[in-house]
């Protein structure tokens, strides 16, 4: 991306006149994100998660640069997902669906060769009996749980699966797989722990592929890579380690729009409930973006916003459509109505307002709203 074109828009709206904020999504650093990870991999396959709208980015340009790429594995979580993503993507590349299927998506799932994630033996139970009516032999990946406790086959039903597989069956399985839930910490115990496990899973299901490192696992070592990744968090520019510097590059910024200038005297409230009264005469602006577009209230005298690399504290509690900063350390008309502030760019990441929000860069990226310019480049 021009550096130049991000500087001018610190200062004024050059892309779309009127717009409350602009969303700029860089599909270039994205694919370079995924050839660093498919490099560090190699020879393991790297897939892509393009799950929740391939975390609020868009997932029709995000799987198309991926596929570009060179991905040909594409994880989603939710079926409604793969349906909207397969007529983007040419015949060669195979969607996933974590969640597996909820009864009744079954044969639309066969029809448009989706691959279903199967997590338990009821799941299993109905995909095999779809294969049985269709007589087809069906796609498939298994999924088990090893120390997350939220989806995949549990321990106690392995045995009937093991037992089901050894007396035949018309699904294929593509690979197995399970989820780190701790691999963002390169010093958690649990790493351990579920590898330990997942090598157990290996033994008593054995000649299968595994797929096993998300993000943070790409960074444990080669042992967690199996033959197939699934990245997320840090193909959109996240770090993927928590406390280590992040070796991604940004994907996304965002730049919102002043609606209003103001001084307020000493004791004003300001926001709703007054919940902050100022200590001195201050300078506030007022953005257009508020908890609808994806500033979480927590953010309320907490976070903050960028001017020319000056920080403006949010001042009061986000409303809905809008938040409060204050701009006393700018030189009186340095804002007005249409400038733009920086809420994520080369000042703050994804992380320092997952950080001041109490909550994790996923959450900020997934709940970018709809009413921001959206630009490619």
């Amino acid at each position: 991306m021009d550096g130049d074109i991000l500087v001018s828009r610190t200062h004024t709206a050059t892309i779309k006149q009127g717009a409350t904020g602009y969303l700029t999504i860089d599909l270039a650093a994205l694919g370079r994100n995924y050839r660093k990870l498919a490099s560090m991999l190699a020879p393991v396959r790297a897939g892509s998660v393009v799950k929740a709208d391939a975390y609020g980015l868009g997932a029709e340009r995000v799987a198309a640069t991926l596929y570009g790429e060179g991905c040909r594995h594409f994880f989603v979580a939710q079926f409604v997902e793969a349906v909207r993503l397969r007529p983007t993507l040419a015949h060669d590349a195979q969607i996933f669906v974590l969640n597996g299927l909820q009864p009744g998506n079954e044969i639309a799932c066969a029809e448009m060769g989706i691959v279903p994630v199967l997590n338990s033996l009821a799941q299993w139970r109905q995909w095999s009996t779809t294969a049985r009516m269709l007589k087809r032999c069906l796609p498939a990946v298994l999924q088990f749980d090893t120390g997350m406790s939220r989806l995949g086959f549990p321990r106690e039903e392995r045995a009937e699966l093991a037992a089901a597989l050894s007396d035949g069956t018309n699904l294929e399985i593509l690979f197995i797989m399970s989820h780190l839930a701790s691999a963002d910490d390169m010093e958690s115990e649990q790493n351990a722990e579920q590898f330990a496990e997942m090598s157990c899973i290996a033994d008593e299901f054995p000649g299968f592929d595994i797929s096993f490192a998300n993000s943070g696992g790409v960074f444990l070592g080669d042992a967690y890579h199996g033959v197939l990744a699934r990245p997320g968090i840090a193909l959109y520019g996240g770090a993927p380690n928590a406390g280590e510097k992040n070796p991604m590059e940004p994907v996304v910024s965002l730049d919102v729009a002043v609606v209003q200038t103001r001084t307020v005297p000493f004791g004003a409230k300001v926001g709703y409930g007054g919940a902050h009264v100022t200590q001195r005469e201050m300078r506030l602006a007022t953005i257009a973006a508020g908890y609808a577009d994806g500033l979480p209230r927590s953010l309320g005298d907490r976070g903050a916003v960028y001017f020319d690399g000056i920080r403006l504290p949010i001042v009061g509690r986000v409303s809905m459509d809008s938040a409060t900063v204050d701009i006393s350390a700018l030189p009186e008309g340095a804002l007005t109505l249409g400038s733009l502030v920086e809420v994520l760019g080369p000042n703050q990441t994804l992380e320092d307002v997952g950080r001041d929000a109490g909550t994790i860069s996923y959450e900020i990226l997934t709940g970018l709203g709809d009413r921001y310019d959206r630009q490619y480049c």
